[in-house]
C-alpha cells in the first residue's frame, strides 16, 4: 500500500479555518483543522489517546477532544503551550463575562483618569526600539490587569489576547515572522488603539471559546515542554493510538522563526530567557562534527548542499540530526497497530530539495512502521514564508514550499 499521490480534496481552499478556538491567536505555520480533523477520522476511529510531539497551538489536540479523544501535546515554545492550553480549556462563560466586564470598567476609568494611575514597564530588553511611550503605558496597564486574575485558565485566556495585542501594537513588520522594525515613515503613521485591540480580541476568542464549551465532549488535553529530542515524559511506551502532527520544516533561524515571532510577547508575559527559544528548538545547536546519516537520500542532498555552502548543510544535517532522534523516541509511544500522520514540507536549501516525506517514512520504517500512504497537499492558506533568497544576494529569491506531504504510518 506504498502509494503517493496528489489529492486536492485535502487543500480546503474555501473553508473557514479558524471556526471554535481556531480563532485563536495567529502563529507561524499552523496546520489547518481540516487536515487534523480528516486524518483522525480517518485513522483514529476508535482512539482513547492522540499525542502530538510538535504541538505548537494544539489544532489536532483540540480536533481530538471534539471527537472525545484525550490528547497530549508538547512544545518548547511557552507561548506556544499558552495558547494551546487556553484552545482546549473550557470555562464557564459566564464568569468569563464577569471578568470581560470587569477589564470593560478598568478600561473606561483608565481613559477618564490615566495621570493617577502609577505605569511600571516591565524590564524589556530594547523596549524603546519596538514600542512607543504610549503603547508601552496602556500595555502595562493591560499587564496589570491580568495579573490581578486568581483563575489560571481565565489569566491564560486573557494572555492569549494580550500576546496578539503586544505584537500587534509594535513597530514590528506584522508580515514578517521575524522581528524587523517599520519604517520611519510607517512608525510615524502608526497610532494604535492598545486598548480597543485587546478588548476586539477578547470578543472574538470568547465567541470561539463559547463555540467550544457547547460541544458535548468529555476529553482533556494536556500540554508539557518536554524535548522530545532528548526524552519522552507523561507518556507510556505504546500508549497512543495515533499521533497526529506538523514538526518543524527546519531548524527555525533558516525557515520559520518561532521564537522571533514571539519573543516581544513572551517578554511581555515574563517568560524568561524569551530571546534564546529558537536556539532550544530542533536543530538549533550546530555540532561541529560531521554527521552521516543512514538514509541515503538525506546524505545525498545534505552532500549537494555542503558543495554550495557548507555552512548551511551542517546547519540542515543538525535538524535532521535531532529529527531523527525525536522519530524514534516518539514511535516508541505508538501502539501495534497504531498509526503516526506527519504533515511535512519539503523545503529547498540552495536549490536542493530535502525530501523530508521519504526521510520521515525511511525514519519510521526503521522503527517498525508500515507505510500507509502519502499525500500531497497545495498550501493555500498556511501562514509561512513562500520564497527564501538561497543566495543572499539580494533581489535573488527562490521559491521555498508551495506542497505538503502528508505521510501516514502504521506501527506493525
Amino acid at each position: 500500500m506504498g502509494n503517493k499521490y496528489i489529492d486536492e480534496s485535502w487543500d480546503f481552499r474555501n473553508e473557514n479555518t479558524k471556526e471554535i478556538t481556531h480563532c485563536f491567536h495567529n502563529y507561524p505555520a499552523m496546520m489547518i483543522p481540516h487536515v487534523a480533523e480528516r486524518l483522525i477520522s480517518r485513522y483514529g476511529g476508535n482512539a482513547g489517546l492522540l499525542f502530538d510531539p510538535y504541538c505548537g497551538t494544539g489544532t489536532s489536540l483540540v480536533e481530538a477532544n471534539l471527537k472525545n479523544i484525550n490528547a497530549v501535546g508538547t512544545d518548547l515554545n511557552p507561548l506556544a503551550r499558552l495558547i494551546a492550553r487556553a484552545k482546549t480549556t473550557k470555562i464557564n462563560i459566564q464568569i468569563l463575562d464577569l471578568y470581560l466586564k470587569d477589564f470593560s470598567d478598568y478600561v473606561f476609568s483608565i481613559l477618564f483618569d490615566i495621570k493617577k494611575l502609577n505605569v511600571v514597564i516591565p524590564n524589556i530588553k530594547n523596549v524603546d526600539y519596538w514600542f512607543s511611550q504610549s503603547v508601552k503605558e496602556k500595555l502595562a496597564l493591560i499587564k496589570n490587569f491580568i495579573q490581578n486574575i486568581s483563575d489560571n485558565s481565565i489569566a491564560d485566556f486573557f494572555k492569549v489576547a494580550f500576546s496578539e495585542t503586544v505584537r500587534e501594537s509594535s513597530w514590528t513588520r506584522n508580515s514578517e515572522f521575524k522581528m524587523f522594525r517599520m519604517s520611519e515613515k510607517q512608525m510615524q503613521k502608526f497610532n494604535p488603539d492598545v486598548f480597543a485591540l485587546m478588548q476586539t480580541k477578547l470578543a472574538r476568542n470568547k465567541r470561539g471559546l463559547k463555540e467550544l464549551t457547547e460541544k458535548q465532549s468529555e476529553a482533556v488535553s494536556q500540554i508539557f515542554d518536554f524535548n522530545t529530542v532528548e526524552r519522552i515524559e507523561h507518556i507510556e511506551n505504546e500508549s497512543v493510538d495515533i499521533i497526529v502532527t506538523s514538526p518543524p520544516y527546519g531548524d527555525s533561524r533558516t525557515t520559520v522563526a518561532y521564537g522571533q515571532f514571539s519573543r516581544l510577547a513572551n517578554e511581555w508575559l515574563s517568560i524568561e530567557n524569551a530571546a534564546q527559544i529558537d536556539s532550544r528548538l530542533m536543530g538549533g545547536k550546530i555540532c561541529k562534527e560531521t554527521y552521516s546519516f543512514d538514509s541515503d537520500l538525506l546524505n545525498q542532498a545534505v552532500g549537494k548542499i555542503a558543495e554550495e555552502d557548507e555552512k548551511r548543510a551542517k546547519e540542515v544535517a543538525a535538524f535532521y540530526h535531532d529529527y531523527q532522534k525525536s522519530v524514534k523516541n516518539v514511535a516508541k509511544t505508538v501502539k501495534k497497530g497504531g498509526y503516526a500522520c506527519y504533515v511535512v514540507g519539503n523545503r529547498k536549501v540552495k536549490g536542493i530539495v530535502l525530501p523530508t516525506d521519504e526521510i520521515t517514512k525511511f525514519l519510521f520504517e526503521n522503527q517498525g512502521f508500515d507505510h500507509t500512504e502519502t499525500v500531497i497537499r497545495n498550501i493555500p492558506n498556511k501562514r509561512m514564508p513562500s520564497k527564501n533568497s538561497p543566495t543572499n544576494i539580494t533581489g535573488k529569491t527562490d521559491t521555498t514550499m508551495n506542497n505538503e506531504y502528508i505521510v501516514i504510518m502504521r506501527k506493525i
